[in-house]
């Protein structure tokens, strides 16, 4: 897009020939993000205006109960904790950030008073700062006043490694300021095009400093409020069993008017998608169910039954189902650590055997045959938005290519048919969650893998456990005490800094941090790690753009990821829930306006 293209666009949101949302999303598909969109708005002298609610009900309450259905169980309750995307929803219904993301790519304010921007003097004009203003009158469960203490101490917490948090990495490098109790600004140590990271959306819940406080650092564990949540939302704690039941009641001092409609909530964990599906399809027995990963043959099926009582609802946007290739050595403890990024994988450390595994990766029967309308095959792991995917890459499911290559780099098949080259045999151990649609490509790769020499495991583990960040636990994603894994990265902004930044040297996940590292595969590059650094302070959106293009190339094209499929945010809802869901931030982001039509 041009220049000249720009302004006439930005004079048609001036002369209103064309709204702020269709404005954003236009710049958004073009690959700018929703921030730096409402920044060229406002340099234009149009301040963002406040977002429209579809709510209904015109008084809090009265709603009844809302059962919702997580078949990965939640099993904790401290967002800044949170492994998988079970935990943050668990948090979401308690906890809440100064902003989160629509549906359209744009922020709206939750504990924030209005969306920082130039004309407001929110943002910096160099990009060093960002000044958040927060609400007024708004209290914790406990009673106790929400101030800018709060959401420093938070910013603090996070940031500290000895509390390893999975959050750190949008926190290590900036500096919170209480401006005064109701102000406090985020100083970058360099220019930041995304500022909006921080204290937004699912990285961004605030905890209260009051309950925290004692628990900073090495102790962060030992807090009770870990398992008993003390938020600002719209439903107070009750009750929580780890790996089983979140149960709330609603706030009644919550700061949003005539808010929430329903009276309790419950977060039902365990199980498997097929059957949260038809408990809110077919049966009706519960309102809502997360992340429907079920063959999409079988979601048809139930939506089309004459009874049917739900309604499937997809989202498109980043999230990626891919493998992850483990660059350290699963099988070799390390001071009490395997997959230790002091070691080497034995088999990995030919590129020639990672290049072998992405060709025999059948992507396009994944999708025909598993995931239908809620997953595309790509070979990128930045699929959105628009600017930001690659043209560079390609994929190939190719069994005979993948033979000649591991024949030529010396792996000769023995009398067992499994290659085998300087003693070691081309084994592997493939793991991940129980879900019909993830052993059923578990499967699909085995046996394209058996026809090119290579013997492959297959080990599926409870959700709850896989993704938990339990210590002791040895089956955790984190852990990562694997040949090769796989799930899915969610991409909760529209932005890819949090995506990427998983690949980063200092994120590489240990011991020493309680696994809570986000780089699970241990890949160390040099040039990545300046890559992400640039890009993180590039405040032009065209090299910005670039900068993650490179990012995606060098992990696709040394085969640290082999992406499959782009899956849509895929939900079930039950026909009379009005709950509007974003591809950008938790399901639970607006659970304040979520109710039921009669």
């Amino acid at each position: 897009m041009t220049e000249r293209e720009l302004r006439k666009l930005v004079a048609s949101v001036k002369a209103g020939r064309m709204s702020r949302r269709a404005f954003v999303r236009k710049m958004v598909g073009f690959g700018l993000t929703a921030p730096l969109a409402t920044q060229l708005l406002a340099h234009a002298g149009l301040a963002q205006t406040a977002p429209q609610s579809d709510y209904k009900p015109t008084k809090a309450g009265g709603g009844g109960a809302l059962k919702t259905l997580f078949w990965q169980a939640a099993t904790l309750l401290n967002p800044h904790f949170a492994v998988g995307t079970k935990d943050a929803e668990g948090c979401r219904i308690f906890y809440e950030p100064l902003a989160a993301w629509d549906l359209e790519g744009n922020l709206v304010p939750v504990l924030a008073a209005e969306i920082p921007d130039i004309e407001n003097g929110g943002i910096a004009a160099d990009g060093m700062s960002v000044t958040w203003k927060l609400k007024k009158g708004v209290e914790w469960h406990d009673g106790r006043p929400f101030t800018a203490d709060d959401v420093v101490f938070t910013g603090e917490y996070a940031a500290d490694p000895a509390t390893a948090a999975t959050t750190i990495g949008s926190y290590q490098d900036a500096k919170v300021e209480k401006i005064d109790p109701l102000t406090v600004r985020v100083r970058f140590d360099k220019p930041t095009p995304f500022w909006a990271d921080p204290f937004v959306s699912a990285r961004g819940m605030i905890i209260p400093k009051h309950l925290f406080e004692p628990y900073k650092g090495a102790n962060s564990r030992e807090a009770p409020a870990n398992l008993k949540p003390v938020g600002t939302g719209p439903y107070r704690f009750v009750d929580f069993k780890p790996g089983d039941l979140i149960k709330g009641e609603r706030n009644p001092s919550y700061h949003f008017a005539n808010r929430p409609y329903f009276d309790t909530i419950e977060m039902k964990g365990g199980g498997d998608a097929v059957s949260a599906a038809r408990a809110v399809i077919q049966t009706g027995e519960y309102d809502y169910a997360w992340n429907m990963q079920v063959e999409d043959e079988i979601l048809v099926r139930l939506e089309s039954g004459g009874s049917a009582k739900g309604r499937v609802d997809i989202v498109p946007g980043g999230w990626i189902e891919h493998i992850k290739i483990n660059s350290a050595d699963p099988w070799t403890e390390v001071d009490g650590e395997r997959s230790s990024a002091r070691t080497k994988h034995p088999l990995f450390s030919d590129p020639v055997v990672r290049q072998a595994l992405a060709l025999l990766v059948d992507r396009a029967s994944v999708q025909a045959h598993i995931y239908g309308r809620t997953g595309t095959a790509t070979g990128n792991f930045i699929n959105a938005p628009g600017r930001f995917v690659s043209k560079n890459t390609k994929w190939e499911f190719n069994i005979e290519k993948a033979n000649q290559l591991l024949e030529e780099a010396g792996w000769k098949r023995g009398s067992d048919g499994i290659r085998a080259k300087d003693g070691k045999k081309l084994k592997l151990v493939f793991q991940t969650s129980i879900n019909a649609p993830r052993q059923k490509t578990q499967a699909i790769v085995k046996q394209a893998c058996q026809k090119a020499g290579i013997d492959m495991e297959l080990k599926s583990v409870t959700p709850s456990v896989y993704f938990s960040s339990d210590v002791a636990n040895p089956d955790t994603a984190s852990k990562f005490y694997s040949d090769v894994q796989m799930y899915t990265n969610t991409m909760t902004q529209p932005d890819p800094d949090a995506l990427m930044r998983q690949f980063v040297s200092w994120e590489i996940a240990s011991k020493e941090n309680k696994w809570q590292g986000r780089n699970i595969v241990r890949w160390r590059n040099a040039e990545y790690d300046e890559a992400f650094r640039a890009a993180e302070r590039e405040l032009d959106p065209v090299k910005r753009a670039a900068l993650f293009i490179t990012m995606n190339d060098m992990v696709v094209d040394d085969w640290v990821v082999i992406p499959i499929v782009n899956r849509g945010v895929v939900t079930a809802l039950s026909h009379n829930l009005r709950a509007t869901l974003s591809a950008w931030d938790n399901d639970f982001w607006n659970l304040k306006d979520w109710y039921r039509e009669t």
